[in-house]
């Protein structure tokens, strides 16, 4: 696995290392930790839905994939802190056919995962909003038709846009701000639903 793009993701290559990543569990720690920081196995339990002893061994297998890794001690020596190793991750879809059935499972317990996430920052979340952050909220269904290249351009178009904010230090945030979630699925639709709109 090496980093290596504008956001800081890890990029996750080996299959093994997907499908060590898809499960709920494992994908809980590792969101709980990008978002909030180190964190001790007992820390995450309540988070991840398994039980500290559990949830440690889930750690140790990510930290086995390079996902995780031991986080400076906090005011207690004795308790493992674990920290992500990036501030989010990424894997492209191979071509070999152990790569692609990777991918999938670890795609498809992903979308599962972010199914239920509008729902709730509907009915959770929204109500308390003040009305400049409700204003702001909302989602986009836009339906375009490009070739691969330009699909790939506007990928890079909006992480280009997106890299300052993702990485500057969180000292220079201005007042305010709060975390936001930038929800972003690309789907490319299928020959023959192309061909019945006439295109």
């Amino acid at each position: 696995m090496e980093r290596g793009n504008r956001l800081g993701d890890i990029e996750i290559t080996e299959p093994k290392a997907m499908r060590a990543l898809a499960h709920p569990v494992r994908l809980a720690i590792l969101e709980r930790l990008q978002r909030h920081g180190a964190a001790t196995a007992t820390q995450l339990s309540p988070d991840v839905g398994a039980t500290p002893s559990v949830t440690s061994w889930h750690l140790r297998h990510l930290a086995g994939f390079g996902l995780v890794r031991d986080a400076e001690a906090g005011g207690d020596r004795r308790e493992r802190r674990w920290e992500a190793v990036a501030r989010g991750f990424r894997f492209a879809m191979p071509e070999d056919d152990e790569g692609r059935s990777a991918a999938r499972v670890l795609s498809r317990e992903m979308f599962d995962r972010a199914a239920g996430l509008p729902h709730r920052w509907v009915a959770e979340t929204e109500p308390d909003l003040d009305q400049v952050w409700r204003g702001l909220a909302g989602l986009a269904n836009t339906r375009v038709v490009v070739s691969p290249e330009e699909l790939a351009a506007i990928e890079d178009a909006i992480e280009g846009v997106l890299a300052p904010y993702v990485t500057r230090d969180p000292a220079q945030r201005p007042s305010g701000s709060r975390d936001v979630r930038l929800l972003r699925y690309v789907l490319p639709e299928a020959a023959e639903e192309q061909k019945s709109d006439g295109i």
